[in-house]
């Protein structure tokens, strides 16, 4: 994948530090068409950051103004992931399959029931678009995985971080993705997943445009050949649409 090794330092530099007002998802609009490639993973983009900062410019940019405030408050933002590419994900999902179905004694229905727990469908996963951050707090010490969602709770090393985000992550376009609400299917709460709005909103709107049942149903990976129509139908209700409403 082609990736811009250096950060854009006069953009960095321009930034402001001051917080954006609150930001209605309700009215983002599409600035652009984006190709089916695009919004599955197999394109190339134009990515800012480096290391694991890899963003489309608008959420790059935004992404540094909140690190600042947060920073100026006591946090410091730490990008555990952020775009992911479809041979990335496929990686992701194939090892897990492997794992479940051979290591684990799983049947392969079992598995995939499994890994959809948090994991999505390569060429599905809203990573593909450059638009999406799971994030922590660097600060606290944590052992072990820290994308757990106890860590951000009552008690957690992410208490006081989760509690920041709650209160001003939307002003910078940022959403959580995946919320507590308990009546919510598909993946499980994910409270360090965020998603920029103003770009990701839109493109959620054109990918659901598409015959997403179809794009699916041609795919090779490992474990594909076990989706049935019904399923892959659920997949794409409670999955990739059942969702924090306002990023619908």
């Amino acid at each position: 994948m082609k990736r811009r090794d250096f950060v854009r330092n006069a953009s960095l530099t321009s930034l402001a530090i001051g917080v954006s007002p609150a930001l209605s998802a309700q009215n983002f609009l599409p600035q652009e068409t984006y190709t089916l490639d695009e919004l599955t993973g197999k394109a190339v983009l134009d990515l800012y950051g480096e290391g694991k900062v890899q963003l489309r410019k608008q959420a790059y940019e935004a992404y540094i103004r909140m690190k600042r405030a947060a920073y100026s408050a006591g946090f410091d933002i730490k990008m555990i992931s952020s775009y992911r590419s479809y041979d990335h994900q496929t990686r992701i999902w194939e090892g897990k399959y492997i794992r479940y179905t051979e290591s684990d004694g799983m049947t392969p229905d079992k598995a995939i029931e499994k890994i959809v727990e948090y994991s999505t469908i390569p060429g599905t996963s809203r990573h593909h678009w450059g638009t999406e951050v799971d994030i922590i707090d660097g600060y606290p010490k944590s052992s072990g995985d820290v994308l757990v969602a106890k860590k951000f709770e009552a008690g957690g090393p992410f208490e006081a971080f989760k509690k920041w985000l709650d209160e001003n992550a939307n002003s910078f376009g940022f959403y959580l993705v995946y919320t507590n609400d308990p009546d919510r299917r598909g993946f499980k709460y994910e409270p360090w997943h965020y998603s920029y709005a103003p770009l990701s909103v839109p493109m959620l709107k054109q990918f659901r445009k598409t015959n997403i049942l179809k794009v699916l149903s041609q795919e090779s990976f490992e474990g594909a050949d076990q989706f049935s129509p019904r399923f892959l139908k659920s997949y794409i209700h409670d999955h990739i649409m059942d969702i924090n409403p306002t990023l619908l």
